[in-house]
This record gives C-alpha cells, structure tokens and sequence, in this order.
C-alpha cells in the first residue's frame, strides 16, 4: 500500500536536472531559504493547482513542507489546542489521527457512506468540532468521492461553527473514469479550507516535499510555528522539481502513469472478481493506488493479513482504519508497485488465504 512504480520514473531526466543544478549552485545556495518556500516554486505550484485542481490560491499562501505529515503537523499546531474536538473519517487515515493525538485533541469519528463523509452524523455527534479532517477526492481508505451536495453541507457547516477544514488530497491526479474531481477548497468562498498536497504519490516518497495552501488571514500564523520548528524547507530539490513541472517532465510523467496505474488496476479487479468472486466487495477502484475488498464472511482481516506476510503477501488489515467500533473486515491492497503480470499470482495467493481454514 503506498508504493509507486519506481522503475517508471524518469530517472535521467530528473538526474540531468540535478546535475545542472549542482553546476548552478552560487554562495546563496547555501544560505537560509524562504520560510515559506522557494518563490518560483510556489509560483509553479500555484499555476499547476488553479489549472489542475481548481484551487482559489496565489503563491504568497502556499508553504512547502517536508510531506502531508508535516503539513498535518503544523496545521493542527496552528488550529487547534489541547481538548480541541477534531472530526476524523471513520475508517480514516491512522496518521493523520496520530497527529491530533499527539496535540492532545479529542477525536470525533464520522462515518463514511457512499457520499463520503457524513457531515449531519459529524453535526449530531459534535456540532461545535474545531475541525474536521477530510480525503474528499479519494476517501483513504475505502476510496470513496464526496459528492457536491456533501462538499457543500461540509462548508456551510464549517462556516456556521466558525470551524476548519483540513483536506488532505493526496493522489488526486490518478482518476481512471472520469476527469480529476475539482477541490474542495476550490469551492470554499469564505476562506476555512486549509489545502494540503503531496509529491510522494506522484512522483516519489523519498523527495519529502508536499504543500499547504493557507487561507491569507492565517498565513502569518503558520510562519511563526514554521519558524519554531525549523525555519524552512531546504532548496535544492524545490528548484530542480520546479523545472521539472516548468520543463513539462511533470505533465509527461502524470499521462504516462495514469495509463499504468489504471491497467494495473483493471487487472486487479478482473482477477478479484475472477478468483475470488462473492467472497468479497470491491470498493474505491475508480480513482489512486490502491482499492479496498471487504469481506463477506467474518474473518478476522488482521489474522489473514499476518498468514499473508508469512508468504510474501502484503496486504493491509481494513479494520486498523477504524477509530471506534469496526463494522467491516477486509483490506487494503495497492497495485502501484505491482506489475500486471504479478496480479494474478497475488490474488491466487488471497483467495488460497481466503478459503483455508
């Protein structure tokens, strides 16, 4: 889960590009960078997510940050206190909650359903929640997209409560039925989404550069705890990856991979429901890189998934996604890594996994 086709990167155009930075370097390279980012990287950035995702954003409020999680981090810093109630997905992102609890906020699960979040099950349960903490595009993990009527009942309520919303869109550029969905914050006019975005999916974890999109008012905010925490992203690879997306790399290697991710995926489900059939439901395959099966049966997802380990099988127990109660079994399974020739093996594997005793 999580994993990208690392043999399909452009590995000699990014070197070139790394090569001609390091010839490039001058005594300010080596100085202390922008708090905020590179400008003509936020610049680029800006453009790519007016175009691509329909963001309302200029460059002035996009702070790059080491990846989502130190986004999450110095959002929930700024935002929230200690006992501050926060709406997490229920199933949701395990990290994401691991950040509020380390800031010692009280976690509120609002359930999933076809439409994504539930936002008159989050209102019942806690009106007045600080913030809620959303994956509208692509729902981790049952991939699920909010539909406009809930995007719209989440805003109105965010402004109602004076709340924030923190939407996280991390794989957004792989749809394969249907154009990207437009952001959420692309929809806000009264300025309570903060905007956070990563490079891990698209091009490679290692890289450790995502971005947040600040609403302006809060911009000074979110520079005083950046400041604390280490005054800035460092501005090597911010400079290369700015010509990657300026060069027109960046675009080029997107088509090149929603082709693969989306063969990759259509093989998964033919051969789940080839092998496996009515022992499981399929969900999220429309979009990212990964899907989620829940089971038919009650077996425990968390035992089939360490008998799996044992053979070489990596899939990831659906039920450690839920905060509360889990009210299905299944699992997680990414095909980014996965070659269409090594699927239907893999999925042997389960269903063999799936029907032993």
């Amino acid at each position: 889960m999580g994993q990208i086709a690392f043999d399909q990167f452009p590995l000699q155009v990014w070197s070139n590009l790394v090569t001609r930075h390091c010839r490039n370097m001058g005594a300010r390279s080596f100085a202390y960078g922008d708090h905020m980012g590179s400008k003509a990287f936020r610049e680029t950035i800006a453009s790519y997510l007016r175009t691509a995702r329909s963001l309302r954003c200029e460059a002035e409020q996009i702070m790059i940050v080491s990846g989502s999680q130190q986004a999450l981090e110095i959002s929930a810093r700024v935002l929230l206190d200690p006992g501050s109630r926060v709406w997490v997905e229920e199933p949701g992102y395990a990290l994401a909650r691991d950040v509020f609890a380390l800031a010692g906020c009280h976690l509120v699960p609002v359930p999933i359903d076809q439409e994504g979040l539930d936002v008159v099950a989050g209102i019942k349960r806690c009106r007045k929640a600080r913030a809620a903490f959303v994956t509208p595009s692509h729902q981790f993990p049952l991939g699920v997209t909010m539909s406009a009527s809930r995007r719209l009942q989440l805003l109105d309520w965010a402004q109602s409560a004076g709340s924030w919303i923190i939407e996280d869109d991390y794989d957004s550029e792989y749809r394969y039925e249907s154009l990207p969905i437009a952001s959420l914050q692309g929809l806000d006019v009264n300025a309570r989404v903060i905007y956070i975005g990563t490079f891990s999916k698209v091009l490679f974890p290692a890289l450790r550069l995502g971005y947040i999109v600040i609403p302006s008012d809060l911009v000074d905010r979110f520079l005083t705890i950046r400041g604390a925490m280490d005054l800035g992203p460092p501005s090597f690879y911010q400079e290369v990856l700015a010509d990657f997306i300026g060069e027109g790399h960046f675009a080029r290697h997107i088509r090149r991979m929603r082709v693969l991710y989306r063969e990759r995926r259509s093989a998964l489900v033919d051969n789940i429901r080839k092998e496996l059939g009515s022992m499981v439901d399929v969900l999220g395959d429309q979009a990212g890189m990964h899907l989620a099966v829940t089971l038919q049966n009650t077996g425990s997802d968390v035992r089939i998934a360490e008998r799996a380990a044992r053979q070489n099988l990596w899939i990831w127990p659906l039920s450690l996604s839920y905060l509360g109660e889990v009210s299905r079994q299944g699992f997680i399974l990414g095909f980014g890594s996965a070659t269409v020739g090594e699927i239907p093996r893999a999925v042997r594997k389960l269903r063999s996994l799936l029907t032993s005793k």
